[in-house]
């Protein structure tokens, strides 16, 4: 299997576990008060942490753990540009997902790819292509026709929107550590470890006492994000962001199908037509990489 080829089932595979997180963060809200989204942050984090520290561990046990022979200082920095602005990014996706409608936060939350790419020309000097361009925003509007923003949210929405631009942001350092061979579970560790230290200060203040099953879902909203983050992780190592970007928008497609097995929303017309769109634009991308073209 080709690296890109891996760099496709990881980016999916994180897709599938954050909408699997969504779900739960929103379903959190319907069974007992209301809570912040510092308090969910912290405690879907304690269980990220927990999964990498077992993973880490056990490559440890085994010999696995890769020798980081590169620049520690830059490794430094991209790891704390990628806890800063992954932080930033997971804070502004839970305040929008108990304020807006879960498509509308996901759809704001999916312009990260868009952020990914902008930001791997702007610090590593990655090139993109029109066709690459013009890949990704085919698969915005697909995404579009799915959830049919309104855009009408005010604050949440551009809070969701700035959550887009943080985690944009952190996976583009995400790509910088893989290009330099720093282990995946060191970068999850250390991102669960940041975001939990950063969530305890706002969530002591405005904590509210949960229910035993918002303590499950939590936990359950935690292994979602684990998935994500290893799966995203893996992804920007194996690939360059520009060619597997596209194949983030999965996530929508994930998403739409929770509600329609969970809440009995039955997808229109539109966003059928979304579904076809986001596939094509993936099989577009597909046939450029053959030609050398993504």
């Amino acid at each position: 299997m080709t690296p890109r080829a891996k760099g496709i089932l990881s980016i999916t595979a994180s897709a599938f576990g954050f909408a699997l997180m969504a779900f739960f963060v929103r379903l959190c809200d319907d069974f007992g008060d209301g809570i912040s989204c510092f308090q969910k942050s912290f405690f879907r984090n304690v269980i990220a942490f927990a999964i990498a520290f077992s993973v880490l561990a056990a490559e440890r046990r085994h010999g696995r753990t890769t020798r980081f022979g590169g620049n520690r200082g830059k490794a430094l920095l991209h790891l704390l540009l990628r806890s800063i602005f992954g932080t930033i990014g997971i804070f502004a996706n839970f305040y929008a997902l108990s304020r807006i409608p879960i498509g509308e936060a996901m759809m704001l939350n999916k312009t990260a790819p868009f952020f990914t790419v902008l930001f791997s020309w702007m610090f590593i000097g990655e090139k993109v292509s029109a066709r690459q361009a013009a890949v990704l925003a085919v698969a915005f509007v697909g995404a579009a026709f799915v959830v049919k923003p309104g855009f009408g949210g005010g604050l949440p929405s551009l809070v969701a929107l700035a959550g887009g631009l943080g985690a944009g942001a952190a996976y583009s350092s995400v790509h910088i550590l893989g290009k330099m061979g720093f282990d995946s579970a060191k970068t999850v560790l250390f991102f669960s470890a940041f975001s939990c230290l950063s969530s305890i200060p706002p969530a002591a203040a405005s904590y509210v006492p949960m229910t035993a099953a918002q303590t499950a879902i939590l936990a359950l909203a935690g292994c979602g994000a684990a998935i994500g983050q290893f799966g995203v992780t893996a992804a920007y190592r194996y690939a360059e962001p520009r060619s597997i970007a596209v194949y983030d928008y999965t996530n929508v497609v994930f998403t739409s199908l929770f509600g329609f097995f969970f809440f009995d929303q039955i997808p229109d017309a539109l966003s059928l037509v979304g579904f076809v769109v986001i596939f094509s634009a993936a099989v577009f991308a597909v046939r450029g990489n053959g030609r050398n073209m993504v």
